[in-house]
Parts: C-alpha cells; sequence; structure tokens
C-alpha cells in the first residue's frame, strides 16, 4: 500500500511507534525535514564515518528533500515501517545525534541505527538515547530488535550491550565501505511483553 493511502487507525500506529521519547538529558523527536538546518554541518565530520557506508550529505538541500521523504514513516513499498528520532540536548537545545529504527514484522525491529556528531561523544549520550529507543519499542510490545555494528567498531558495541543486546554472530563481508567489503557483527536483543505492536502494516503487501 502506497504510504499516502494507508488508514487512520495505521497512521495512528505509527505514530505510536515514532512517538517523542524524553530521557534525564535528552528529548528525541520524530525526524523531519525542518532537522535539516541544525544537523547538516555537524553531518559532514569525516569521523562519522569510518565504520559505515553512508556518506555526508552534499547540501542542506538534499538532506531536507531525504528526511522530507522519511516523514511518512513507511518504506516505499509499504513493507516497513521507518521510525526516525532527532536527538536533542535538553539543556541547551543542542542536536547531538539521530537514531533510526526498521520494522519489518509487527513485532521485530529489523534494523536498529544510530549516529552521533563527534562533538559528543564519550559522554554516554548514545547510550542513553537507545536505551530509550529501546525501551519504548518493547512498551509498545516490539519483541525482537536487530542491530549490526562494522566489526572493529567497539564503541558502537558497547553502546548496544549497554543497551541489552548480545552478540550472536559475524556476517562476513555484509557492507561496502567506500568500495571495501567488511564483516559486521549482529547483535540482538529479545523482550518479553504480554503487549502486541500497534498493527501498522496491517494491510501492506502480502
Amino acid at each position: 500500500m502506497r504510504a499516502e493511502a494507508r488508514t487512520r487507525g495505521e497512521l495512528d500506529a505509527l505514530g505510536a511507534l515514532n512517538a517523542p521519547i524524553a530521557t534525564q538529558r535528552l528529548r528525541l523527536e520524530p525526524l523531519t525535514a525542518a532537522h535539516a538546518d541544525a544537523m547538516f554541518e555537524p553531518l559532514q565530520d569525516d569521523a562519522i564515518y569510518r565504520w559505515i557506508s553512508a556518506t555526508a550529505p552534499s547540501s542542506i538541500q538534499a538532506l531536507r528533500e531525504r528526511w522530507a521523504r522519511h516523514e511518512s514513516r513507511v518504506s516505499p513499498d509499504g513493507s516497513e515501517a521507518w521510525l526516525n528520532w532527532a536527538v536533542q540536548r535538553t539543556s541547551d537545545g543542542v542536536y547531538v545525534g539521530k537514531v533510526d529504527v526498521s520494522i519489518g514484522e509487527a513485532d521485530t525491529a529489523t534494523n536498529v541505527g544510530y549516529i552521533f556528531f563527534p562533538a559528543f561523544w564519550g559522554q554516554g549520550l548514545a547510550t542513553e538515547a537507545v536505551v530509550a529507543v529501546v525501551d519504548h519499542l518493547i512498551g509498545v510490545g516490539v519483541t525482537r530488535l536487530v542491530a549490526t555494528v562494522t566489526a572493529g567498531n567497539a564503541a558502537s558495541a558497547r553502546v548496544l550491550t549497554k543497551a541489552g543486546f548480545a552478540f550472536t554472530r559475524v556476517i562476513p563481508g555484509n557492507d561496502i565501505i567506500r568500495g571495501v567489503a567488511h564483516d559486521d557483527e549482529e547483535y540482538i536483543r529479545i523482550a518479553h511483553t504480554s503487549r502486541s505492536a500497534p498493527g501498522w502494516g496491517a494491510s501492506r503487501p502480502g
């Protein structure tokens, strides 16, 4: 089903999945095109891209357009919910990074990812944000969460283990970073909950 044709119930479910979240030091807002103005410049730091295949956005306008396409919270083919949060430090309103999650089956987060700007590394902010997102998703009924990090990215792996993920396997050659194949480490968290995740995908393609 095309994103713009989704039912009110599905839109409400997507809103519940990608709801705002508050922690002791952070505010996590649903990411929109409007966040591009504040986040473009810190996304230019080369250190961000050492361990990931993504590249820095080429312009503020390109970033606005990319994030605008994600505002529906649904993949183009309707098969996944695409959740994205901009992470803001509450003490001064500065944006420190972003968290994104793809959800396939109603109770499974197939890809938990995050980018935090180097100026804010080493302060526990990534862990605080990821823990908050994971707790939120478990609270609305998600029971299985999967994340991968490039082998050797110890800092990112520590964030996952602090958020309750357990290492499960190495996936050889799973990512291409600037033309070179890299192994990924897979981490999974299993939660036990009596709730069911919101049925955002009840009428997605079978």
